[in-house]
């Protein structure tokens, strides 16, 4: 019995011998979902598009003399903008007051740049969420990865404890049958048989049949033992009784 508790311990540390390959996992920046960035560049595009429509409707009436045509498209540009600054409100009042074409002109070529500008960092914006995109997935892939490795390591090491096992009984079974006899020797050696075999059978497709089979093997060799003993038990009582008999 402390020789199949050794071998049990044994086999379960060389079933630890080896670990997943440590490979660092790439890393991945917090960025918005790409879904959400998409419906928040959607509804900027319609916002924009809707201003610029009213304020040309605007212009174009105006030079028909259309007053209130005027005053109801800027209201509506209106409703889709921000509220002024102070500071901005004072310093368009104060160019309106000048009306001075350079400053419209140095106003409309700034606000070009600032234009150009914005429409290059939402591009950069966009590059940024597809390359974490891909970085996530590429995260993923090694978590799957070393999720398998972690597995065909379990698989392994237990392996490894079935084939000590059976080494160890079959050497058991060896020495038995050798100084004790097969009757006791024969079982353990095919208990080390099994115990070998036991990680391709686990595997194996007919595994349900084979251990169906394994246990019926080891309920007739139970009874096969029980019958044995009740059969020496009957047989010892015979001996007595006839030694009785002679004395």
């Amino acid at each position: 019995m402390r020789l199949l508790l050794a071998v049990i311990a044994l086999g379960a540390l060389a079933g630890c011998k080896s670990k997943p390959a440590d490979v660092p996992l790439p890393a991945a920046v917090a960025t918005p979902k790409e879904v959400a960035l998409t419906s928040v560049g959607s509804t900027l595009d319609v916002i924009d598009s809707r201003v610029a429509a009213a304020v040309a409707v605007a212009r174009e009436a105006n030079t028909t003399g259309k007053t209130a045509v005027v005053e109801s498209e800027l209201s509506v540009a209106g409703s889709f903008l921000p509220k002024p600054t102070e500071g901005d409100l004072a310093y368009a009042r104060q160019r309106s007051e000048k009306a001075s074409p350079a400053d419209y002109e140095r106003q409309r070529a700034k606000a070009a740049e600032k234009q150009k500008a914005a429409e290059a960092a939402w591009a950069d914006l966009e590059k940024q969420v597809a390359a974490n995109k891909a970085a996530l997935a590429a995260r993923d892939a090694r978590i799957v990865e070393l999720t398998k490795e972690v597995e065909a390591v379990k698989a392994e090491a237990s392996k490894n404890v079935w084939t000590l096992l059976g080494a160890g009984l079959f050497a058991v079974g060896a020495l038995t049958t050798a100084f004790l006899g097969p009757r006791l020797g024969v079982p353990l050696l095919a208990c080390a048989a099994l115990a070998g075999s036991v990680p391709f059978i686990y595997d194996s497709p007919a595994f349900m049949w084979v251990a169906i089979g394994t246990a019926a093997i080891a309920s007739g060799l139970s009874l096969w033992w029980l019958a044995d003993k009740i059969n020496d038990a009957v047989q010892d009582k015979k001996d007595e009784a006839e030694i009785s008999k002679d004395e």
